[in-house]
C-alpha cells in the first residue's frame, strides 16, 4: 500500500485554520471600528486644498 500521497500535515492544516481564525476576528475589529468611528468619505468635492508656504513680499 503507497500511503504517502495521503499523509496529511496537521501542523499546516493547523496554521491554516489559525490564521483563518485570526482573519476573521480581525475583520469582525474592523467592522466594530466602523461602527464606532466611522470615516468620512473623502470625495474630489469635499477635499480641501492644504495652504503651501506663504509667499515672500
Amino acid at each position: 500500500m503507497n500511503s504517502d500521497s495521503k499523509l496529511i500535515d496537521f501542523t499546516a492544516e493547523r496554521d491554516k485554520r489559525i490564521h483563518d481564525l485570526r482573519d476573521k476576528r480581525l475583520d469582525q475589529m474592523r467592522q466594530a471600528f466602523e461602527q464606532a468611528l466611522p470615516m468620512p468619505k473623502a470625495t474630489a468635492k469635499t477635499k480641501k486644498k492644504g495652504k503651501g508656504k506663504p509667499r515672500k513680499r
